[in-house]
């Protein structure tokens, strides 16, 4: 008798922990799949993925104000080549005529987004005058994301200490690229036409 209740006991028990096993399984799949759900998308992941989306092709622009007037903008072909993307970078030649010296580079970062503006020679060394931009300091929307000056673009150029450049994307409609300079008139705009796509350029300089 002893040993039949010492094996049933045994059986009660064993049964008792693949109960709780079974039960500590399925809030543990369900919690991960919950987070995969739930996962946040921000403003931010859009507005990438917005750029994102248009890797591999180019659009042609026109210049919409410029301040300062400056007729290589003016009378040159202006086309935007959205060349390189990965998970975190984007690389937008922007070509001005014959002029293949601009690159923008579109960053992810924790939270914020980057733009810095490369500049380089024709035989592919970078200019001193590069690497200027800044970072977003908050969210903003979907569809626009504004770039503050950073501390290496006021030690750079002085005079854009207060820079803040805007990009904006409405998919399939058109794509700006603005600066103003707070506190002063500077202020450029450039629209590029997102509904048909140009043949891409040749690659920046210093990049094959």
């Amino acid at each position: 008798m002893r040993s039949r209740i010492s094996l049933l006991l045994f059986v009660a028990t064993c049964a008792t922990i693949a109960a709780c096993s079974g039960e500590r399984a399925i809030p543990d799949a369900a919690s991960e799949s919950s987070a995969v759900a739930n996962a946040v998308v921000t403003p931010q992941d859009t507005f990438f993925s917005a750029l994102a989306a248009m890797c591999g092709q180019a659009f042609e622009g026109r210049v919409i104000e410029d301040s300062s007037l400056d007729s290589a903008f003016a009378t040159s072909t202006l086309v935007m080549h959205v060349r390189e993307c990965n998970d975190s970078v984007i690389r937008i030649p922007f070509h001005v005529g014959e002029n293949r010296s601009r690159t923008w580079v579109v960053s992810k970062m924790n939270g914020a987004m980057r733009l810095k503006h490369e500049h380089r020679h024709e035989d592919g060394s970078e200019d001193s005058v590069t690497q200027y931009g800044g970072d977003t300091r908050e969210a903003a929307s979907s569809s626009a994301q504004e770039f503050y000056a950073d501390a290496h673009t006021a030690t750079l150029i002085p005079a854009a200490a207060t820079n803040v450049w805007t990009m904006a994307v409405q998919p399939g409609v058109s794509f700006v690229y603005a600066l103003r300079r707070e506190g002063t008139e500077r202020r450029f705009r450039v629209e590029f036409d997102l509904s048909r796509a140009v043949a891409a350029p040749p690659a920046p300089w210093g990049f094959q």
